[in-house]
């Protein structure tokens, strides 16, 4: 099992000095990876609920942007892996994305895992003038965009949102053919997606039905199309509400102590192959940078005791 932890960049977490500064402290205590959010905004009055039926977190109207997020971690560390989960690939065009991905993996020297989804607030996308119908045609050429600039020379792309003349478009990526893509979601659709033409799946902690429900598509989309699902990478996040006490058994994919949050952590990652990650997001956890690196210190030494 790899360990990875969320790059501060929320609410008071929203300042790139602590960032820095919280990053080089994270790889010090030996973890594997760090991974950036996205946010656009937060309405005062979403159309939507929060995922799991929760009010939306107030600190998420307080953000830094994830990919100058992770150039900031990048600077401050030298080992760690470097992601985005989930970044929201579709609010610029995917020459534009290519582009910073790739800077964004030679300035971090080849450490970039390129996590993408499609978000589930329809408030930021019309804030960024994107259209909310069609999310998954449009993923599908995004992904396909992002190919033919990483791995192809000269560059050439005609689809039926964007087309790229035949170009030069340098430097490439340092990780060959490029960097690894994961995709989140949730939906059979997504997992489906994932298997068909993803390296891994940016997925969540949660109850071991659903996880193997979901999972049972990606494994079949990949056979489909004729890849080895076993290469697929894992990625769970979990965004824990740590208490003092042991909490109902059901709920410890998101409550619990850190005993029993790792716990349920080491059963998911235990369905796989052996090389699943978790991410612990730890920033709805507390305000304190000093309380969240010992936060992460519990979860280090509890997850290593585990794998």
């Amino acid at each position: 099992m790899r360990i990875g932890f969320s790059v501060p960049q929320f609410g008071p977490f929203a300042d790139p000095d602590r960032t820095a500064a919280m990053c080089t402290a994270l790889e010090a205590l030996g973890c594997d990876s760090l991974w950036a959010a996205d946010r656009l905004l937060a309405p005062l009055t979403p159309s939507e609920g929060y995922p799991g039926g929760q009010a939306m977190p107030v600190r998420y109207g307080t953000h830094l942007d994830p990919l100058l997020a992770l150039a900031v971690a990048a600077s401050a560390t030298e080992r760690v892996r470097l992601g985005s989960s989930t970044l929201n690939a579709l609010w610029q065009p995917p020459v534009v994305l290519a582009r910073a991905l790739t800077t964004l993996d030679l300035i971090s020297h080849g450490r970039l895992d390129v996590g993408i989804g499609l978000g589930w607030m329809r408030e930021e996308y019309e804030a960024a003038g994107v259209p909310w119908q069609g999310r998954g045609a449009r993923l599908e050429e995004t992904l396909d965009v992002l190919d033919a600039v990483w791995r192809s020379d000269p560059v050439v792309h005609d689809g039926p949102l964007w087309t790229i003349p035949e170009s030069t478009v340098l430097p490439k990526p340092l990780q060959g053919p490029r960097p690894p893509v994961l995709l989140g979601g949730f939906t059979p659709p997504a997992l489906e997606r994932v298997g068909r033409r993803a390296d891994g799946w940016l997925g969540a902690s949660m109850p071991l039905p659903h996880l193997h429900g979901l999972w049972a598509v990606a494994v079949e989309a990949a056979e489909r199309a004729g890849r080895d699902p076993a290469g697929l990478r894992r990625v769970f996040r979990v965004n824990p509400e740590v208490t003092t006490s042991e909490t109902d058994p059901a709920q410890t994919h998101h409550r619990g102590t850190v005993r029993q949050l790792c716990e349920h952590l080491g059963a998911v990652c235990a369905t796989g192959t052996g090389t699943d990650e978790v991410l612990v997001d730890l920033q709805l956890a507390t305000d304190s940078p000093e309380e969240y690196l010992d936060l992460a210190a519990a979860f280090m030494a509890e997850l290593s005791r585990i794998s």
